[in-house]
This record gives C-alpha cells, structure tokens and sequence, in this order.
C-alpha cells in the first residue's frame, strides 16, 4: 500500500515538470516572432506599398542598385530609362525605392577628375631613403 502512495506522487511531480519545458518553447516561439517574423513583414508590406505607388516621372532605385526614372508600367511591368535613350522593362517587384527629389544619389554620370594640386607633396619621390643620414 505504500507503494501505491508513492508512485502517485512520483505521478504527479513528472506532470507538473513536463509543463515547463512547453513553457519555454511558447515563451522562446513569441521572442522570436517579435524580433524576426514581424519586423520583416512589416518591412515586406512597406516594400509592396512603394512598388504599387510608383508611377510614371518619378525617379526610382532598383534592388540591383541602378538609378532610372519610371516611363510607363502595369500591374506586373515597368519600363525604367536609365540613360537617355536606354529603357529596360523589368518586374516592378524590382524597385526598390522612389527616389526623393532632393536626394542626388545616382545623378551624376559624368566623372569629374580631381583637380591637379602643384604642392610639393606630390613631387616627392616614392621612395626617400636616400635623405637619411646617420
């Protein structure tokens, strides 16, 4: 009789232990959708918002990181013209942002040279061991 007793305790103790481990997976399940499953659908809905709200006239960046202004486009499709005279119809899941205005990046084609500096720093030669006395 004592026996029954106790296995009736040892009974109860592994089913209120078992509720712990369960626990922590809900607990670590619910960190890890607040750190990573929401802040990228978030991140995915923003996305989907400017591709649809992209029309034509506006400057935009592509994910492969070229610049072009949006010259027509469906649901599906947008022509971007890159340079003048060069369009590239492409998925418009591939812009990546609207440009603002103001913002310059990606506008200047052209490179522009430094300007010669006539100092005496660069007419140094490379290589002044010669100018060590001992």
């Amino acid at each position: 009789m004592g026996t029954t007793i106790l296995a009736a305790t040892a009974a109860t103790k592994t089913s209120s232990s078992s509720f712990l481990p369960l626990l922590i997976i809900i607990v670590l399940f619910g960190l890890f959708y607040v750190t990573i499953i929401r802040p990228q659908r978030n991140k995915q809905r923003a996305a989907t918002r400017t591709q649809s709200q992209a029309v034509p006239g506006q400057r935009v960046r592509t994910t492969a990181g070229i610049y072009g202004t949006l010259v027509s486009g469906d649901d599906r499709d947008v022509v971007v013209e890159i340079a003048p005279g060069v369009q590239v119809q492409m998925l418009r899941r591939g812009i990546m942002e609207v440009v603002p205005e103001d913002d310059q990046a990606g506008t200047s084609n052209v490179y522009e040279p430094e300007p010669e500096t006539s100092s005496d720093e660069h007419n140094k030669p490379a290589d002044d061991r010669g100018d060590l006395t001992i």
